[in-house]
């Protein structure tokens, strides 16, 4: 049970928490496929290619295991690879990526995400706390957080307890007076756990729960923790 009087901050997940992930993600790639047609366009057939795509992912996962957190890394060194596959100038990649990723920050927002951080952040200190790559500031949203920490510049991503205890120390509180609400059962709920939090599973799908430690709460939204908190 969650209890309430504990809670001196808050750690929120982002993608799929305050925005659905993938509509962000298709929107980008198309862009960045667009870009490639104009500029490189073998690659952007390199590109069109699920195979190719798949080679290139399973390559990068096999041979640059130091950029599994860095999910900004990966992407622009497959696209190099691609480009370097395709015949076309490497060099590109940097302009590419970044194609891509100004379309990334360009999120739309669930529709209780707003009015939640307006609420949650007038009580408590909010962190975001993401393995993705999405830029609070970029997004819009970086009045409402004291602090953001991601697992590309963090170095580890969730579920390692040491990114939760470093959004904890981001605030000046303890682990155990952190609540972390995300959508994930085993990155946000098991790793939150795991590091003495109290943990939120936002679960807008009605999934079941997958693992037999339970979530302090589960709830379906985000205006449902702000009633919860309101009392």
């Amino acid at each position: 049970m969650l209890d309430i009087k504990k809670i001196r901050a808050i750690s929120l997940d982002l993608d799929d928490t305050l925005w659905p992930i993938w509509p962000t993600i298709e929107r980008a790639e198309k862009c960045l496929h667009l870009w490639l047609t104009e500029h490189a366009p073998m690659t952007a057939a390199l590109f069109s290619s699920p195979g190719a795509l798949r080679d290139i992912r399973d390559y990068m996962a096999a041979n640059r295991p130091d950029l599994r957190s860095d999910l900004s890394a990966v992407r622009r060194e497959s696209i190099r690879l691609a480009l370097y596959r395709a015949g076309e100038n490497p060099l590109l990649a940097e302009p590419a990526f970044e194609v891509f990723f100004a379309e990334r920050q360009r999120v739309q927002l669930f529709d209780d995400a707003l009015s939640a951080l307006e609420f949650l952040s007038a009580r408590f200190p909010l962190v975001a706390l993401s393995n993705g790559n999405a830029d609070v500031q970029q997004v819009g949203l970086g009045a409402y957080f004291q602090a953001a920490i991601s697992a590309r510049e963090f170095g580890v991503g969730k579920p390692d307890p040491r990114i939760f205890h470093a959004a904890a120390g981001a605030v000046d509180v303890p682990p155990e007076a952190v609540l972390h609400v995300g959508d994930d059962a085993m990155l946000d709920v098991l790793g939150g756990i795991n590091a003495g939090m109290q943990t939120v599973w936002v679960n807008r799908a009605d999934h079941l729960w997958p693992h037999e430690v339970q979530p302090h709460v589960t709830l379906g939204n985000l205006t449902e923790l702000c009633d919860l908190l309101a009392h």
